[in-house]
């Protein structure tokens, strides 16, 4: 089984390049869909979660995303501590969920796939990149957010330069290029490449 994790910043179109995936009869596996599903069906997470930052979950059991934002926000160090509740739980279930498949090929949309260290779950890293304008732009309309909060979420974000360093496979979703072929010939590749390795 190959297994395919794709990455990129804020609006850069990683999501439309896993519903491509998908179309194909790739299974995908959304980090951030699981992590949130996660962080109300763990118990672990939960009481970890609430000893950390106080009640962050309402009377109905799910998350008061604005009490854990404000959490998340006040410290660098505040969103370091609750990856390390959140993460090791998203990698076990992500084993357990690729342990379950029986496709050739999987995949792994994940938009920190280096920094949480789940580069190390997947056999090839798909970069998706875009020009900053453009991402800005997306990520505007995708969601109702300002220029600047965009622009923070970036800061705060792997740059795409250091991202382009650790990977083999780049498709650019700049809204002019045909991503579809371009994912069509990375798959292709890959598959090639695996095929030689094997």
């Amino acid at each position: 089984m190959l297994k395919i994790g794709i990455t990129g910043g804020i609006g850069s179109g990683k999501t439309y390049v896993a519903q491509l995936l998908a179309r194909k009869g790739i299974p995908v596996y959304s980090t951030d869909a699981e992590a949130r599903r996660l962080m109300i069906a763990s118990q672990d997470i939960r009481r970890r979660l609430t000893e950390l930052a106080g009640e962050v979950y309402l009377a109905d059991g799910t998350l008061d995303k604005r009490k854990l934002a404000a959490y998340l926000f006040a410290s660098p160090l505040h969103a370091e501590k609750v990856n390390a509740i959140v993460h090791p739980v998203v990698r076990q279930d992500f084993l357990r969920w690729v342990a379950r498949q029986s496709a050739p090929v999987v995949a792994m949309e994940c938009a920190i796939l280096f920094e949480s260290g789940f580069d190390s779950l997947v056999d090839e890293v798909l970069l998706v990149s875009a020009p900053a304008e453009v991402c800005i732009s997306r990520a505007m309309k995708r969601d109702g957010m300002t220029a600047a909060q965009v622009k923070a979420r970036m800061a705060a974000q792997m740059k795409d330069e250091e991202r382009f360093s650790r990977v083999r496979y780049i498709i650019r979703n700049d809204g002019e290029a045909d991503v579809e072929l371009a994912l069509n010939q990375v798959l292709f590749q890959m598959l090639e490449r695996r095929t030689m390795q094997d």
